[in-house]
């Protein structure tokens, strides 16, 4: 099948290169024209486990290709799959300018296009999205959904990280649609994904990510609490949860609720934003949700009092992204922690080799430029620069290059651990870990 996506952040990017490797001939669509070149060129715009690879792959094979014309996407492709950032407003509510307008665009290819096209809602959107977008295709098309073309609602359950394997072993392929036509055209697309294909109600489609996100973020916060009131028992608080996640029957995962460092990334703090602000928009109270971005908080500020207890006034950061396996800096919570310190005078030095600042560009080169340049000035090119520079290290990611040098340092370092690096305390004195 001939398939187009419009956006290639990290949902688009993914989905370009899985897609093309299930069979299918998909062209990528952005405005910005460095990550078109980058595709072209058989390279991946953004750092992701494997992606690059793969890209590079089926560019060779000739699958895979990215233009900036939407038009022109939409004459040659069956299915457009919509890939752009849903970014939260000040107020919490999403700012879906960018979808809109790509809607436009899309319509615009529909209007002088003959046969029927399906449009794929990938981007987090809330319920009530699928519709405005249809009215709009309709709209500035001239064409009729359902006989014309079709708008589905298709979440993705992807994590940072993780996103080739996630794609093509997901727990379940989620479709909601008015038009059975749609349905059947989107089954060819996923045939060759072994998962379930769910069909459902737009709106169910449109809040299943809400949720998901909502209950991952209750489930780090509610896990650092545990582990803190477990480190001061003495209790080891990762048996304790090993234990607690055996029981798989109400259909708890163990990823999520392993005690240490505040959550962050690009959907966990967005999306409970969007979902408390949902909740006041409709005049209910909903305290646990509303109070997770507090313990969230709290977290961060129980950290930056730990690393400040230690008395030491070199510190290394060994991660900066949200997490391990990726650039993303987006909401990184060991950004607020770090920014503090050097308010306070502490000399820091930070190790990421996933952060490339003269490769970064779209969101978190803005993010860099806007929101972090003092911290940038820190960031070294060697791991050796770090653990050389710091009397403190700090991990901050589960990166088997932090895991080889820790076995190395001198014992007069001392190491905080954010993330449980060796899957097991280190039975060490100059060791110590967020809750555990």
């Amino acid at each position: 099948m001939n398939i187009s996506i419009f956006g290639l952040g990290y949902v688009g990017s993914v989905g370009l290169a899985c897609l093309a490797q299930l069979g299918h001939k998909v062209v990528g669509v952005d405005t910005n024209e460095l990550k078109v070149r980058f595709i072209n060129q058989g390279q991946s715009p953004i750092v992701e486990k494997d992606l690059e690879t793969l890209i590079l792959e089926q560019h060779k094979k000739g699958s895979i290709r990215a233009i900036t014309s939407a038009a022109e996407a939409v004459h040659q492709t069956e299915v457009s799959f919509i890939c752009v950032g849903t970014p939260s407003t000040s107020e919490g509510h999403l700012n879906l300018d960018g979808i809109f307008r790509v809607s436009s665009e899309i319509a615009k290819g529909i209007r002088a296009k003959t046969g029927f096209h399906v449009i794929a809602i990938r981007s987090t959107v809330l319920p009530g999205t699928n519709a405005k977008i249809s009215d709009i295709l309709q709209q500035e098309s001239g064409k009729i959904p359902g006989k014309d073309f079709a708008v589905v609602s298709n979440p993705e359950f992807l994590r940072e990280g993780t996103a080739i394997k996630d794609y093509y072993d997901p727990p379940l392929t989620l479709i909601g649609s008015l038009s059975d036509r749609a349905i059947e055209m989107m089954k060819e697309v996923y045939s060759g994904i072994n998962a379930p294909l769910v069909t459902t109600d737009i709106k169910v489609a449109e809040m299943i990510k809400y949720v998901n996100n909502a209950f991952h973020a209750l489930k780090v916060s509610f896990a650092n609490e545990i582990g803190s009131i477990c480190k001061k028992l003495g209790i080891d608080s990762h048996e304790l949860m090993r234990i607690f996640c055996m029981d798989t029957r109400l259909n708890i995962s163990p990823y999520y609720l392993k005690p240490g460092f505040a959550y962050g990334g690009s959907c966990l703090p967005k999306d409970l934003k969007a979902l408390c602000t949902l909740a006041h928009d409709l005049y209910l109270k909903c305290s646990v949700i509303e109070s997770i971005d507090t313990s969230n908080e709290l977290q961060k500020e129980m950290t930056l009092k730990k690393i400040i207890s230690y008395g030491k006034q070199k510190i290394g950061f060994l991660g900066l992204s949200f997490k391990e396996g990726t650039d993303d800096l987006r909401n990184s919570p060991i950004v607020d922690v770090i920014e503090k310190l050097l308010g306070k005078g502490f000399d820091v030095r930070i190790y990421d080799r996933n952060v490339h600042l003269s490769q970064l560009m779209g969101a978190n080169r803005e993010f860099i430029i806007e929101k972090i340049p003092l911290i940038s000035r820190f960031i070294t090119n060697t791991i050796k620069e770090v653990v050389d520079h710091a009397d403190l290290m700090v991990v901050v990611n589960k990166d088997k290059e932090y895991k080889d040098i820790l076995t190395e340092i001198s014992p007069e370092k001392l190491v905080f651990d954010l993330v449980r690096i060796n899957g097991l305390a280190l039975k060490t004195s100059n060791y110590e870990g967020i809750s555990w």
